[in-house]
């Protein structure tokens, strides 16, 4: 017996020796898959500073690391055998400014270690946290709360700690979320939505369908319709056109009845030469049909449009990006033929036999009709441009009787003498000033990626809205950094002149290649509704390019709430912009709006959720103010200083406040 305890003694104590000093090993990040870090500017980049420097911190030289640059996040795949992480994390010596960053580190969604506010030349963190059991961790590189200029983050010596399986860099993933719906449903009786103002040239044909929710069948009327125009009193669309002696504003009072009630608003139609007074609304095919657009998909579209209810929350345009022209050379032979004819007019491929028939169906339900080209001798997906045939392709696309054009830069660099602000602008002059001599209003996009800071001149060489950054679809999940980007030039934003940070990109896109799988956009359901959120505030252009045909009730609860849509559609026309950016990743948005109220976006970008607060002082508000909770539709009551909510990661709370007295 005694020989038996003392084996078993020696067994156990051998078991308990292999357990406690299980062998450990080192894997550096700077091994690790680095394309997986997603950042605010330039690559990761191995045992160099992002600009290929040394990576050095208060005037120490480190031989391994990474360089990366903030905003920026990068996820690590674990199988909860990871001891340690452990670095120094700063900002490079050598970042030519006054750069700052705050890192945050989130193991299975619990906050594992927070960094104060780093700057050029400070103290940088180190950091040594225990991952143990941990199988997600997010790394996330803020901006210190201000912007993210010179923010050259040095991990120095960053490594894992290891006793199983190699940790591994992954595409962003986020914690699991459930998708609650926050808009109610349309109530019975009519709501009349969208814009309240509405701008046209006079002689130029008008189309306006009123947006209205509320059971149908629905009647419509107006009063003081400007002369020229009727109304078709089952659809609620106006049309014909209106002389140019009726130049001015028009209120005209549009009126919805149906069984359930009755409701009343007043519209602007301003008679003169600006046009898209508030942002235009609608649907681009890209990111759900890329070169297999057909005339069939923009029918179909058309069709959702109005039976989804999107139409009746004020979206107007469907819209064709590129590859409706003929391919020189595509798998698909219906795609390729001779660019134009033998007059010099530009010719759709196969899928697209009738383009005045498709814009006419598109115009009976109500809705407008937009098109792509690009000054270049190609479009991006290699298609005839308009190139020399300027003034031959906009009546062409007139005569098709399209609504809006999409320009898009592309080719057009090969034709440039330079690379001068007075190049950059020639080609925009030109299709701007062709367009204001053609007999209907199509709406000018420029689509040029920012360049030469376009929002300083975009209205000047007639455009009415303009891309400020480069595609968001090459970097979705970074859409809050490209939306704080596209605020800085909110003061160069009012009616007729549009900042554009690109498309709405939620619910589900089409498969880029032919055959495969169409997916899910990825952001999380905090996050779309964080997007739509932004994308209002900033009176940008809303236009959805997802596939129309998986519209599913959570996305079209976020595209189709029309108190959120009023503040994008506000005709003050006012773009909203970060006016609080904290160190804890949370940001107070506002906008003034036409009637004396604010909308209000609390913000938080951490990785947990946590409290936003606003008080009332620090946006420039007085007294007790009237709060309402848009996205939910309800009233919270008469707050006194200050107003608390709680965000979820990711997420916002949007809010409209009036003066209490109002």
């Amino acid at each position: 017996m005694k020989h038996w305890m003392f084996y078993c003694a020696a067994a156990c104590a051998a078991i308990m020796t292999t357990t406690a000093f299980a062998e450990t090993r080192t894997v550096w990040l700077d091994d690790l898959n680095l394309g997986m870090i997603r950042q605010g500017w330039g690559k990761a980049e191995a045992k160099t500073s992002v600009q290929g420097r040394p990576l050095r911190l208060q005037g120490k030289t480190y031989a391994r690391g990474v360089g990366s640059h903030a905003a920026g996040v990068f996820y690590v795949e674990l199988d909860g055998s990871v001891k340690r992480f452990q670095t120094t994390v700063g900002v490079d010596d050598d970042s030519n400014g006054p750069g700052s960053i705050g890192i945050t580190l989130v193991g299975d969604g619990k906050v594992l270690f927070k960094s104060p506010v780093l700057k050029t030349g400070g103290t940088p963190a180190v950091v040594d946290v225990d991952l143990s059991g941990v199988t997600k961790l997010t790394v996330k590189m803020d901006d210190g709360g201000d912007d993210n200029h010179f923010d050259h983050v040095d991990w120095c010596d960053a490594k894992f700690i290891v006793e199983g399986a190699d940790p591994k860099l992954v595409k962003r993933s986020y914690p699991p979320e459930e998708k609650i719906i926050l808009t109610p449903k349309p109530p019975q009786e009519p709501r009349i939505n969208g814009t309240r103002v509405y701008g046209v040239r006079p002689g130029a044909p008008v189309l306006y369908r009123i947006p209205a929710t509320g059971v149908r069948p629905m009647q419509f009327s107006v009063r003081d319709l400007p002369p020229g125009l009727s109304l078709d009193q089952n659809t609620g669309i106006i049309s014909g056109t209106i002389a140019d002696r009726e130049k001015g504003t028009h209120k005209v009072i549009l009126v919805a009845e149906n069984a359930a009630g009755k409701a009343e608003r007043e519209l602007r139609m301003v008679v003169g030469d600006t046009l898209a007074l508030t942002p235009p609304m609608g649907w681009n095919d890209w990111y759900a049909h890329y070169d297999r657009i057909t005339d069939a998909m923009m029918r179909q579209a058309a069709d959702i449009m109005v039976s989804t209810g999107m139409a009746d929350v004020g979206y107007q345009y469907v819209n064709i990006d590129d590859c409706w022209m003929n391919f020189v050379k595509h798998k698909d032979p219906k795609r390729m033929g001779p660019r134009r004819d033998e007059q010099g007019n530009i010719l759709p491929n196969a899928y697209f036999p009738d383009m005045a028939a498709m814009t006419a169906y598109i115009h009976a339900k109500g809705l407008k009709a937009g098109l792509y080209t690009s000054p270049g001798a190609q479009t991006c997906a290699g298609c005839e441009g308009a190139w020399d045939k300027e003034l031959q392709d906009a009546r062409q696309f007139a005569a098709w009787n399209f609504d809006f054009l999409k320009y898009d830069w592309c080719s057009y660099q090969k034709k440039a003498a330079n690379a001068s602000l007075e190049e950059m602008k020639k080609p925009y002059i030109k299709m701007g000033n062709i367009l204001k001599t053609l007999d209907r209003d199509i709406v000018l996009n420029l689509c040029q990626y920012g360049m030469g800071d376009v929002w300083n001149w975009g209205a000047e060489v007639g455009g009415q809205c303009w891309r400020t950054s480069g595609d968001l679809g090459m970097e979705l999940e970074r859409y809050h950094e490209v939306a704080v980007r596209n605020a800085e030039h909110w003061q160069c934003a009012k009616p007729g002149a549009w900042n554009d940070p690109d498309y709405l990109m939620i619910g589900y896109e089409g498969a880029a290649s032919e055959g495969a799988e169409a997916k899910a956009f990825p952001l999380s359901p905090s996050e779309q509704y964080s997007y739509f959120s932004l994308w209002c505030l900033m009176a940008s252009p809303l236009f959805y390019s997802g596939d129309m045909t998986k519209l599913d009730e959570f996305t079209l609860n976020i595209l189709c709430n029309p108190e959120v849509i009023d503040i994008d559609q506000d005709p003050l026309g006012a773009q909203g912009h970060p006016v609080i950016r904290r160190a804890d990743e949370t940001e107070i948005w506002t906008k003034p709006l036409e009637d004396g109220s604010v909308a209000v976006g609390l913000f938080n970008r951490a990785e947990i959720e946590q409290p936003v607060k606003v008080a009332w002082s620090e946006i420039g508000l007085k007294g007790k103010q009237r709060v309402r909770d848009l996205w939910r539709q309800k009233d919270l009551g008469v707050i006194d200083t200050e107003y608390t909510a709680p965000v979820s990661r990711n997420g916002v709370v949007l809010v409209r406040v009036w003066p209490s007295d109002n």
